[in-house]
């Protein structure tokens, strides 16, 4: 409502005239309330300016700092429980395709063909599950560092726009993972050692592999070639995250298994119920499930972090306060 400037009269806000005394109306319509700000991580404190701390303490201000990030936008878990269900039902159907073929009672299965093709088509299947949902993750945080709000499925349609990229790397990968499995089969234990080096490279040199489908939409080639280019520019900030946010949700997990599992048997020595011991179980399992969630979200929303500053020379601000030694030239 506002009122007449000429008789006071009461009228809706919108009427262009007073309907008691006829004067047009020149009040300025009330201005739209600005749109809420997007919530954003705000930079660690506590470190003076050119303090590096140890590589223990940075990792851990990695993950803490990884955990805000997840805090904003708790959806992000999503991407890796879904990949976890669609893992494990590849992993049943190989199991029975296996049984069903035979290959479990065979002494000779790796001279098997049929053994070889489910194996190219579990790594296949099984690859593609985890570089989509990554990627759709990547994605999402990306857009976050970015200044964006992402959702669910912003992340879905950026992994589904690049379903070419992530086929064709699917199919390298694939073939990298049986062409080393049939090399240890056959030398044994000095193959398990060569196989064991080789493999470790390979990881290495791929770690930026899914942000790099994402971003620069390169082939399978050229996505290995830009991937390593980035890490030889990061490579002890990526390692040391990768390893440092492992250890401290393991440390976190480890904590939390074993209160829970305290806690439990406290409860059914006192009640003398095996009840309290199964319910104790199952918390168990279910907060193992939520902390490998958790770890692989944090790793990933780190990955997009570092990909970010080295492909674009950007540290997100959310990261601010662990710049100047995680994001630091060596």
């Amino acid at each position: 409502m506002k009122r007449c400037a000429k008789c006071n009269s009461l009228m809706p806000a919108d009427a262009p005239k007073c309907i008691q005394c006829g004067q047009v109306s020149t009040q300025e319509p009330a201005p739209a309330p600005a749109p809420a700000a997007r919530p954003e991580v705000a930079p660690i404190q506590g470190l003076a300016h050119g303090e590096r701390p140890g590589r223990i303490r940075g990792a851990w201000l990695l993950a803490k700092q990884s955990w805000r990030v997840l805090m904003l936008d708790k959806e992000l878990l999503v991407f890796p429980l879904l990949s976890g269900i669609a893992c494990l039902l590849v992993l049943a159907a190989f199991v029975a395709g296996v049984f069903v073929t035979g290959g479990a009672q065979s002494d000779r299965a790796a001279e098997d063909p049929v053994f070889w093709v489910l194996s190219f088509l579990y790594y296949f299947i099984n690859y593609f599950v985890i570089v989509f949902f990554n990627s759709a993750l990547v994605a999402c945080a990306l857009i976050r560092f970015r200044g964006g709000d992402p959702t669910v499925a912003d992340g879905l349609r950026a992994a589904a726009a690049r379903l070419p990229q992530i086929l064709a790397w699917v199919l390298l990968a694939a073939t990298v993972g049986i062409a080393l499995r049939a090399i240890q089969e056959r030398l044994q234990l000095v193959g398990r050692i060569v196989i064991a080096l080789i493999g470790a490279v390979w990881t290495i040199a791929t770690y930026f592999i899914v942000p790099v489908l994402v971003v620069e939409q390169l082939g399978p080639f050229d996505a290995v070639k830009r991937s390593a280019e980035l890490m030889k520019q990061t490579w002890g900030e990526s390692l040391v995250s990768y390893v440092g946010i492992g250890a401290a949700t393991g440390l976190i997990a480890f904590l939390g298994v074993l209160l829970i599992v305290i806690v439990s048997v406290a409860l059914a020595m006192t009640t003398s119920s095996m009840g309290v011991l199964v319910a104790g179980g199952v918390l168990v399992v279910a907060f193992l499930v939520l902390a490998a969630l958790v770890s692989s979200a944090l790793t990933t929303i780190v990955l997009s972090a570092l990909y970010l500053y080295a492909a674009e020379k950007k540290v997100p601000r959310a990261f601010d306060g662990v710049a100047q030694f995680a994001f630091a030239p060596k």
